[in-house]
């Protein structure tokens, strides 16, 4: 036989033979369209792949029907396979031929029999649709929702792309050409297997490894492996940490030791600090009382500020102990959050994990340095800052503040009558009269800026003496007066005068001057006592004795009256 004829007749039996396999594959029907047939790839050029299915003429298919979720296509010329008959031809005379359909026809099958039988079935993640994705089940479609990837939020779904995994059915219809299918269904049963496990086998002071599943201002949930387990904030580091995100992150992976476990309510306590060595071990040793070092400002209350001396170690700092002036003023004025600081070790309390510090004992005493410059007896001047009721508030060098008692304030005056010469702001000299460091008190005084007037009463008059007095003030109990040199002195209502109805204090203005005999010299309230009246009761009594006696009949208004008509010749006899 010619060559070209053993050709032919090869060809004509390999036709012979393919025509018998698909007349087998359609079961005796001449009808293709709709149906699933065998085909044999002839070639592959310009992204189709032309099949033939033993019609009049051939098919073709696009090549990226034979990738599988989006991978690469894996078909060679000589292949036979599956392939779905649309229309025996098409305008242009050639079969209509779908890969895709021909795999999803066949996947339909097994994926009904799986639904059917609640078995779970593997897929692959290619494509994101809105409100999901979309998953390849062996070249049938089916719709993910967001909600089913995972037991929880999962804000990268990148790498979970491309890799076959299971999947749960959760409803389909052919008809339709619809499948929605879950993921979370089958971690969810996988979880609860996982639970159970673990649950039974879960122990106080275990280590486990987890992920990090939700935070809250309070703590993090950590996912163990189909069970929770909380991580309060307090057990994340020793250290202060305000809120846990400053520490974590959702879905990074965390190893814990369980801190509590109650099987009966299946809650979990778990803690980080836990597997870290406690810096308070040797807080005792490190930070002994006088200790001055460096720390940072953590926190601030309206009763002080907390100070970090080391991770997981901190100590208060008082409001009391922040500075050695400013007493009533918030922490916050004086230092900030995330500032560093010098401080000194005043307290460490290790039974109760608390170390007491202090901020103004870096600082120069400002009282010590004020003691050490100004002794008492010193002479200062200042500004008045306050007035109050038990004295005036005088600024001092270092920007601390003296106190003049009422008391100090005048040697003439008292009370709100001394007070009342100044105001606030005033520049006014004052006097040191005592430094107490302890109590970081300043006592001043005004008066001892100059002599005390009382203190030369003894040169000026003593008792009995008739003087002369200035009036200084009308009170309902008599009148205050001032002797020779400023000396203060008081005459009382009754002693006024010998006649009771000349005793009353309203005859006198300020300014107005009289006679009066001392009676007394009261150191105590520094005051001369005088008497109007004991001064007229002496000059009666000198009338008497030197012009008349009362035997004689004779008034003390004749006697006197007579006594002054001499007196008054006798003067108007030297004028002569």
């Amino acid at each position: 036989m010619p060559r070209g004829s053993a050709v032919r007749q090869n060809a004509t039996d390999a036709n012979a033979e393919f025509a018998a396999l698909l007349e087998e594959s359609l079961g005796g029907s001449q009808s293709f369209e709709g149906s699933v047939v065998k085909g044999r790839v002839i070639r592959i050029a310009n992204d189709f792949v032309v099949i033939d299915v033993g019609l009049k003429s051939e098919g073709r298919v696009p090549l990226r029907e034979f990738g599988i979720g989006g991978a690469a296509p894996e078909v060679k010329e000589g292949d036979s396979i599956d392939i779905f008959v649309d229309r025996m031809e098409n305008r242009e005379g050639e079969a209509v031929l779908s890969r895709e359909k021909a795999r999803r026809e066949e996947s339909w099958t097994q994926l009904e029999k799986a639904f059917g039988d609640n078995e779970r079935v593997m897929g692959t993640i290619f494509g994101r649709v809105k409100g999901g994705f979309t998953v390849d089940l062996n070249g049938a479609v089916a719709f993910l929702p967001g909600s089913q990837v995972d037991v929880r939020p999962v804000r990268d779904v990148g790498p979970l792309m491309g890799q076959e995994q299971q999947f749960a059915i959760l409803k389909m219809d052919r008809r339709r050409g619809n499948i929605v299918v879950s993921r979370r269904a089958v971690m969810e049963e996988t979880r609860a297997e996982d639970r159970t496990r673990l649950m039974g086998a879960l122990t106080e002071g275990q280590i486990l490894d987890g992920v990090v599943k939700n935070i809250t201002d309070y703590g993090a949930f950590v996912d163990l492996g189909g069970v929770d387990g909380l991580l309060h904030v307090t057990d994340i580091a020793w250290k202060r940490i305000n809120h846990p995100s400053e520490a974590l992150t959702i879905g990074q992976q965390v190893r814990v030791q369980v801190v509590r476990f109650n099987p009966e309510t299946q809650r979990i306590s778990l803690g980080m600090k836990q597997l870290m060595s406690d810096p308070w071990d040797d807080a005792g040793a490190k930070y002994p009382v006088g200790l001055k070092l460096k720390g940072r400002v953590t926190n601030i209350t309206d009763y002080g500020a907390f100070v970090e001396l080391e991770p997981g170690v901190e100590g208060l700092v008082h409001v009391s102990e922040m500075s050695w002036t400013k007493k009533n003023v918030h922490p916050g004025k004086i230092v900030s959050t995330s500032q560093e600081v010098e401080v000194m070790v005043l307290d460490v309390d290790m039974s109760k994990r608390r170390i007491s510090l202090g901020l103004k004992q870096c600082l120069a005493n400002p009282w010590e340095s004020f003691a050490e410059k100004h002794p008492s007896g010193t002479e200062l001047e200042g500004e008045v800052r306050n007035i109050t009721e038990f004295g005036l508030f005088v600024g001092l060098p270092g920007d601390i503040d003296g106190m003049v008692h009422l008391s100090d304030l005048s040697w003439e005056k008292a009370g709100d009558e001394a007070i009342r010469d100044f105001k606030k702001g005033d520049q006014v000299k004052v006097k040191v009269l005592d430094v107490d460091i302890d109590k970081e008190r300043i006592s001043l005084g005004i008066k001892q800026l100059s002599n005390d007037p009382f203190e030369k009463v003894g040169g000026v008059a003593k008792k009995g003496d008739v003087v002369t007095v200035v009036v200084a003030t009308i009170q309902d109990n008599g009148i205050d007066v001032t002797l020779q040199d400023g000396i203060p002195g008081f005459i009382r209502k009754s002693e006024l005068s010998r006649d009771r109805s000349e005793q009353r204090p309203e005859r006198y203005a300020v300014g107005d001057k009289l006679d009066a005999k001392i009676t007394n010299i009261d150191k105590a309230s520094r005051r001369v006592i005088l008497s109007v009246k004991a001064r007229e009761l002496d000059e009666e009594k000198k009338a008497m004795a030197d012009f008349g006696s009362s035997d004689s009949g004779a008034s003390l208004g004749d006697i006197l009256g007579a006594a002054l008509n001499r007196a008054q010749k006798k003067s108007d006899g030297d004028g002569q």
